[in-house]
């Protein structure tokens, strides 16, 4: 495939900011032009809303006013970027209209909904404006979108960064601040708060948000409960020797659900290199083969098996190197981004759009042929690249420039003008 100009919006704030970075660095290492719409710089202004103190219905109304001008600061970047793909991950900041007015103008658009559909139900409104939906769960959720008009829906699981998540050497002194032998990284929902109150026996430490209030889980919280950063999450996951992953659930009595989707921490934590123990899930087998991924099916299973492994660290390692090769071989962002591009293609009429001329076949003087190769490995472009293409990735680079650098600027600069003149 080409290189595609491609837009990523990201939401306010929430789970799937981290994935949406993920997302445009695997993008961009296949080799396409993106550009990444930073929603999250919004978001303290909408934030302020809410200490107004104004009653709810005028409350709503601001915020969908504050969300309208959000959704007009995309459409105003699509105009100036020209996009082959606006792709949008879960709860970003684009209405209806916005929607409506991309498809007008012809502009393809994706959103990765990379959420539980149960839970988040918002999907009921927005999936028939996308044309194309991607989501980590099956049925009855992809005959549910196709029944509401939206025939384009891929599966396409979480995934992981293999430049990120993966194994790093810690010092003494990070070793001793985030190391534990079983840990938790994730927000306190009620099966989690239920669960682990029967692991405080253990060097156990819970990392993440929404912990608060439980007095027994308390004393093992870290950081008071602070959000923790991409960065840190990939420290916690090596320096521990048992990652508990428990899914969440709002039911407190259903500690482990069996459900479907696979959350990003399992494909991270394999990524990692570290050990896991997951509950049982109907996709899992999908992903991971058994001699992968260790798992638990109940309370009582994972409590025998969290003395099992603690007692057996060449077993963790073992289950550790095989759930690492095979994230490296069949879950990364890179893996799934190819996905996504092709089903794309192969749903939707003429795309991509044919753009300008390639780059190299412009009347560059012979002299100049092997410094263009080397310039557009430098900026890790095609040959096919087209020149509006080449002048923007070399518009988005810091340093000084080169006097082919400059010569392909002027030669853009040139062409506007001979162009406007004509």
């Amino acid at each position: 495939m080409k290189t595609l100009r491609i837009l990523v919006i990201l939401p306010l704030y929430g789970g799937s900011l981290p994935i949406g970075r993920y997302v445009s660095k695997a993008l961009k290492d296949l080799g396409h032009l993106v550009e990444t719409f930073e929603a999250p710089d919004f978001n303290s202004a909408y934030d302020s809303l809410r200490k107004l103190r104004v009653t709810a219905d005028r409350l709503d109304y601001l915020q969908n006013s504050f969300l309208n001008v959000v959704s007009q600061s995309v459409l105003a970047k699509v105009e100036t970027f020209e996009p082959d793909l606006v792709l949008a991950m879960a709860q970003a900041p684009l209405n209806h209209q916005a929607l409506k007015r991309l498809r007008r103008d012809g502009v393809t658009t994706a959103m990765w909904f990379v959420e539980d559909h149960r839970l988040f139900t918002y999907w009921k409104s927005f999936a028939p404006f996308y044309d194309i939906f991607a989501v980590i769960q099956k049925e009855p959720f992809l005959s549910d979108l196709e029944a509401i008009g939206q025939p384009n829906v891929l599966y396409l699981p979480l995934a992981a960064l293999p430049d990120f998540h993966r194994p790093i050497d810690l010092d003494p002194v990070e070793l001793r601040k985030f190391g534990s032998d079983v840990s938790f990284m994730g927000a306190g929902y009620p099966n989690r708060r239920t669960a682990f109150r029967q692991l405080v026996h253990l060097n156990f430490k819970l990392w993440g948000t929404d912990w608060e209030g439980d007095h027994v889980l308390e004393p093992l919280v870290q950081m008071r409960g602070a959000r923790v950063s991409p960065e840190d999450c990939v420290k916690i996951f090596n320096a521990t020797r048992v990652n508990l992953n428990l899914h969440s659930s709002i039911q407190a009595e259903e500690l482990v659900t069996k459900g479907d989707f696979v959350n990003p921490r399992t494909y991270e934590l394999a990524a990692c290199g570290a050990f896991q123990l997951v509950d049982a899930r109907t996709l899992l087998d999908e992903a991971f083969a058994d001699d992968e991924l260790a798992t638990f099916t109940s309370m009582d299973d994972l409590l025998a098996k969290l003395d099992h492994f603690l007692a057996h660290p060449d077993q963790c390692r073992a289950f550790a190197e095989r759930g690492r090769a095979r994230a490296l071989k069949d879950h990364t962002y890179h893996s799934r981004m190819q996905a996504l591009l092709d089903f794309t293609a192969s749903r939707i009429d003429g795309w991509p759009r044919s753009r300008e001329t390639a780059a190299a076949d412009l009347d560059f003087p012979p002299e100049l042929h092997e410094e263009l190769r080397q310039l557009l490995a430098r900026l890790g472009l095609p040959e096919d690249v087209s020149f509006n293409d080449l002048v923007w990735s070399l518009r988005q680079q810091q340093g000084t420039l080169s006097e082919l650098d400059t010569a392909i600027l002027f030669l853009d600069e040139w062409r506007k003008l001979y162009a406007k003149r004509g």
